[in-house]
Parts: structure tokens; sequence; C-alpha cells
């Protein structure tokens, strides 16, 4: 792409505004993915943003110029993601509650690993970018009969009041799994009698109403954005290590396994402050090192930043526990969607981290290595939700240190 459209000299700065722009899209696709489900279904919206991606991933193939390749980008951004969290809410309300915990944590985590691993792999053997592009949206196209095997959730069904068709998904599961089903599962009569209890509503200012849960807020939004500047920034890096360009993003993709377990087991036995600083003050810091080895040991900085990526993946997945577990029940679901968006905004200025490489090459190191270890000590200071029932509302909450 950088020699097709000349993204050289004055025109260097596209290149990053290039990735950025397709994690605006992931911003975007945040947003209106979670209202969109849950008034169409998660089924139906599943399908439709995955054709989003796959589709214009493939007019992205024919593009002419570097804005029409941009714009495409941006709307195969929103789609990626929200094909992403629907599928992780269908999924968690699909499943028992056995397997749910595994498809939530390792599941879809791993998964996601792996066809990270497989990019640098299609790469290698595809050299053309319109080819390679051709070939990554072809398991979109496989995706298609899934349609007639994943069925709609039915807690979705049932708040809609389409208790039949619930019913019916409920019962072809107990067939499956060889369990008797009940004669009757909703009395229909008795559901549509029961009137909904009016719920409080909550508004974003509710996260900021004392100075305790504003703090938490706040400290929190610091904590999602750093932690992504840190995960992306790495991610986005691996053409500037030294070695092999494929090889150096395969292990970028292969450290995650092992984050990924090593953070359920945290989650499983220690407390959550201590596991979260303790993986970020881990990856900033061997980071922070890289500048101190000689450049012809080129094999340790490597290892450095595989070992900053792996504590670094660690503590972010262990974020969306620890956000769950710290904010009342009525303002939940926001919280976690203002620290995605946190999240979102770090994913939009990594790639500039790693553009301030081309002026120092330890630059993006020594800045994403100080910011993780800071981030890691100030988590410190946040409540400990370990061992503590969920908070229903804002008295208790946990305080800060």
């Amino acid at each position: 792409l950088l020699s097709q459209w000349n993204l050289v000299c004055e025109d260097d700065w596209k290149a990053p505004l290039t990735t950025s722009l397709f994690f605006v899209g992931v911003l975007l696709g945040s947003f209106v993915s979670g209202q969109l489900s849950d008034r169409f279904g998660r089924k139906s919206i599943l399908f439709s943003t995955m054709a989003v991606q796959t589709g214009f991933s493939f007019l992205q193939i024919f593009s002419t110029s570097w804005e029409m390749f941009t714009v495409l980008f941006l709307i195969v951004g929103m789609g990626q993601i929200s094909n992403y969290v629907v599928a992780f809410i269908l999924g968690t309300e699909i499943l028992g509650k056995s397997v749910r915990i595994i498809f939530s944590t390792l599941g879809v985590c791993i998964f996601f690993a792996i066809g990270y691993m497989l990019l640098p792999l299609f790469a290698y053997f595809i050299r053309d970018w319109r080819m390679l592009l051709l070939a990554l949206t072809v398991p979109g196209v496989f995706c298609v009969p899934l349609w007639w095997i994943i069925p709609e959730s039915p807690r979705w069904l049932i708040s809609q009041g389409r208790y039949k068709e619930a019913e019916a998904i409920i019962r072809k599961a107990a067939k499956i799994n060889g369990v008797p089903a009940p004669a009757v599962i909703f009395d229909t009569t008795e559901m549509q009698d029961l009137k909904p209890q009016q719920q409080q509503k909550a508004i974003l200012l509710d996260l900021f109403r004392t100075r305790n849960i504003a703090t938490i807020t706040i400290m929190s939004l610091l904590l999602w954005m750093l932690t992504s500047v840190g995960y992306f920034g790495l991610s986005l890096s691996t053409p500037n290590w030294h070695g092999d360009a494929y090889i150096n993003c395969f292990l970028s993709a292969v450290i995650e396994i092992p984050a990924y377990v090593i953070a359920w087991l945290l989650l499983r036995s220690l407390p959550r402050r201590y596991s979260i600083s303790g993986t970020l003050v881990l990856g900033g810091g061997v980071v922070l090192f890289i500048q101190l080895v000689p450049a012809d040991l080129y094999v340790l900085s490597v290892g450095l930043v595989m070992l900053g990526k792996f504590g670094i993946t660690s503590a972010f997945s262990m974020l969306y526990v620890y956000n769950v577990e710290l904010y009342p029940t009525l303002v939940r679901n926001m919280a976690v969607g203002a620290t995605s968006t946190a999240s979102r905004v770090g994913s939009i200025i990594a790639p500039y981290f790693v553009y301030l490489g081309a002026y120092d090459r330890f630059l993006p190191y020594i800045l994403m290595g100080s910011l993780t270890v800071l981030i890691g000590i100030l988590t410190l200071f946040l409540p400990e939700s370990y061992g503590n029932p969920l908070p229903e509302n804002f008295e208790q909450m946990l305080r800060v240190k």
C-alpha cells in the first residue's frame, strides 16, 4: 500500500491515519452493535455485521485510491467489532454456566489468537495485498452455513415476549443433550400477566455522582486507554522489530495464548488489583529495558517485546471481569461501555506511538513502557473486588484506597 499510493515523505502521515481510521470504525461499531442486537436480535445482527465486514473487505480489493481504501477500511472496522461483540453476547446467553465461563474467557480469547496467528501465515505466502485481502474475506463466506446451526438467544426472545420460539429452541437443545424437557416450559398466560417492574433509569453522569465513584471512573478510563495503547502499540510495531516481520508477527500472536491462560488462572485464585498491576508493571518494565539492549542482541530485544506483550495482554483480558465487579447493576453496562470507548481511543492513538519510531527507534518503547508501568502502579489504588458480591447499588460500591 505504501508503494502503491506513494505514502512516503510528505504523505507518510497517511499510513498511521489509515490504521487509526479503522479503529474509529471499531469505536463507532462498539456504540451501535449493542443497541442493534437488543432491538433486532443477536443472530440477525451477528450475521448482517459479518456480511458488512466480509463484503466491504472484498470491495477494498478494487480500491483505486488511498481515500477509497481508507473509507472502506473504516466500515470494515465497524463490522468487525460488531460481530465480535454480538457473538460474545450470544454465546454467553445460549451456553450453560459451566461452559459459559470457559467460552467467555479462554474460548473467545484463544480463538482470537489463533486467527491472529493465521494472519502472518497468509501474508507470508500471499505477497500481493489485493490477493491477501481476497484470502482474508473467504472465511466470512464459509460462515454462511452457520445460520442454520446457531440459534437465536432464548433470553432475548423471552425479553421480546416471543415465548413459543424460545421454547422451541430450548426443547431442541434438550433433545440434542439427551435431557428430558418439562411438559410446560413457559405458561404463556402467566408470563404475559407479569408486569415488568419500573427500573430506575441511569445516565452517564451517574458514573461521576460522588467523589469516590468519579475517582474510580476516571482511573478506570485511564487504565483501559493506556493498556490499549500498550497492547495495540506492541501489536502494530512488529514490522519495526529486528528480524523477519512475518515471524515476529506470528510470535506476537503465539504469546497471547499463554497470556490468556495465565490471566484465567490469576482471576480464579488471586486478588484483581495485584494481578492486573503485576502484569502491567511486568509488561511495561521489560519494554523499557529494550533501549539498554545492544544492537547486535536483536533476539534478546524481540524476547523482551514478547514478554512485554505477554504482560499487557494478560492485564487487558482481566479488565473486563474487574470492571464488571466494580460497578453496581444500575450502571454496569454503561460503565463497561464507557471504559470500552476509552480503550478504542487508546487504539486510535496507538499507531502514532509506532509512527514515532521513524524519528527514534526506542521512543515508542520508552513512552509505552513508562505509561504502562504508571497505570500499573495507579491500579493498586483501585478497590479490591475479589471475593466480594457484585454491588447492586451505589451504596455497596467499594471505596478507592
